[in-house]
């Protein structure tokens, strides 16, 4: 295992997905951690993250007294390299000039166990604010940039490492072949962490947790929830029964065919619950995004407590909760990250009451979003359930800003249906990651329809790729087919009379508007 000390970064989970990619498990935790925790956990490295902080600060982060001590190998990446660097006696000062941020072209001493086998020259990717300007003693320069002199130390004798770039993003071309140097060339991992691995000690995990009792999961035909069921139904079998609640805000047909695909590849107990009515009714009147997926995300075990109560006696409710969902919700490490901002409440892991009456199973908790459809397709599922795209468990009322009505769910399941129509129909669902569409709050435009003036609502589509949803980036779609979407929308949905595109990334910005 490969604990990463989390300092902040945008990046941080990152490096836990890279790592991962290497076969190697890997967990992200507070940097706070104590010594005690981090040694029962046995890693056999540690990795510092960067993060927006400044060493020199009074209240700048740090790390357990006796971390060094411990004689495990430490990479320390930009805030991690300088906190090394400062915690041995070096010096950290501000750039004189602006930060630097953006690629950089590295010189490299490939005769650095972190740089064997590489070539002595490279992009990087650089984003930081200080500069290590005095190294402490045993440590040595392996890298440089035109304009930082210690880009990347060490101190071999010890397996301390420092790199002020990041190798977990892309734009470092060698980066991942730098972390495969550290994990497996300084640190001696083995890499057996394999889906494989992870179903048989999920399994066994749950037998012993569960016991003889039942448990119920809110199934909602994405690839999470279908991916727990598999794996639940895998280790308990007939004691899982699975719920699917129709809270109203799905795409349009969305419910009948969520029930359909689950009948046609599962054998799994599905019971079907309509329950828009009481939704609509919970968030009737509510604005706040927050809010509104508190709501949801309470209403949604108070209809399981009460649907549960007329089918049998159920102990534990399964959750399809992923790791970017505990992390965006500032949970690293399963406490709270004093070093992470809370990006917004995730339905799964900070909407819930807190007299809920089960006791929760979340097997994907760990897990990012492409590791979960590899764990589906290890247990089997049929490709049309691992394909799915995302969708939020809030559904469409997260991506009406401002107030939840019915009126305003049928404006924007028509305009959602006929984008989905068209990306399909373009061959470019499976190319991208998600494609929500937003329906704007307020904002109303002047259009002109058969020499008639109208005044409707603006909706937003967005296209975004990416690998785990922990960074995307705008598709670039063809401007014909953005141009048919916008028509269809505007001829077939009258309500609506502008469609624009958002074109930003993540970050700064979340992939979906609420």
């Amino acid at each position: 295992m490969i604990v990463i000390l989390d300092y902040g970064s945008q990046y941080s989970q990152l490096i836990a997905r890279r790592v991962r990619e290497c076969s190697v498990y890997s967990e992200l935790v507070p940097h706070d951690i104590t010594l005690e925790k981090l040694k029962n956990m046995q890693p056999e490295g540690l990795i510092l993250s960067g993060g927006p902080s400044s060493v020199y600060e009074l209240d700048a982060p740090r790390f357990a007294d006796g971390l060094l001590e411990l004689g495990i190998p430490v990479l320390g990446i930009c805030y991690g390299m300088q906190l090394l660097v400062s915690a041995l006696g070096g010096r950290v000062e501000r750039l004189k000039e602006q930060r630097e941020y953006g690629k950089a072209f590295l010189k490299a001493d490939n005769t650095s166990e972190l740089f064997v086998g590489l070539e002595d020259s490279f992009m990087a990717w650089m984003s930081h604010g200080d500069s290590c300007v005095e190294l402490p003693a045993g440590f040595r320069k392996i890298a440089s940039t035109d304009s930082l002199e210690n880009a990347a130390v060490e101190d071999a004798r010890r397996r301390i490492y420092g790199v002020q770039f990041h190798p977990e993003v892309a734009h470092t071309v060698k980066g991942l072949d730098i972390l495969k140097n550290f994990i497996f060339g300084v640190c001696r991992a083995r890499p057996v962490w394999t889906m494989a691995n992870y179903i048989e000690t999920e399994v066994q995990r749950i037998r012993e947790t569960v016991g003889s009792g039942k448990v119920l999961l809110g199934l909602s035909g994405g690839v999470d929830s279908t991916t727990v069921a598999a794996l639940l139904h895998k280790a308990i079998g007939a004691q899982l029964i699975c719920m699917f609640i129709d809270q109203g805000f799905m795409r349009k047909g969305e419910a009948r065919r969520v029930v359909d695909l689950i009948s046609k590849y599962m054998h799994i107990q599905l019971v079907h619950v309509d329950a828009a009515d009481r939704f609509f009714a919970r968030v009737a009147g509510v604005s706040d995004p927050e809010e509104k997926r508190r709501r949801i995300g309470n209403e949604f075990v108070r209809t399981f407590e009460e649907e549960a109560r007329q089918i049998g006696d159920f102990q534990f409710l399964a959750q399809g909760t992923l790791y970017p969902d505990v992390i965006e919700s500032a949970v690293a490490g399963g406490t709270q990250a004093r070093t992470a901002a809370k990006i917004k409440t995730h339905h799964n892991v900070g909407g819930l009451p807190a007299d809920i009456k089960f006791k929760l199973i979340e097997p994907l908790r760990w897990l990012f979003k492409d590791e979960v459809r590899k764990l589906g397709r290890e247990l089997g599922l049929h490709e049309d359930l691992i394909n799915r795209q995302p969708f939020p468990g809030p559904g469409l009322a997260i991506r009406i800003i401002g107030e939840v009505t019915p009126e305003r769910v049928r404006v924007l399941q028509e305009a959602d249906s006929i984008v989905m129509s068209e990306i399909k129909a373009a061959d470019w669902y499976n190319k991208v990651w998600q494609v929500p569409v937003v329906l704007l709050p307020g904002v109303r435009t002047v259009g002109v329809m058969g020499d008639q003036r109208t005044y409707g609502m603006t909706c937003a589509v967005r296209c975004v790729t990416s690998e785990d949803a922990m960074t995307a980036r705008v598709a670039h779609l063809p401007w014909e087919l953005l141009e048919k979407i916008s028509s269809r929308i505007i001829n077939e949905v009258p309500e609506i009379t502008r469609v624009c595109y958002d074109i930003s990334s993540k970050p700064p910005a979340t992939i979906e508007w609420e």
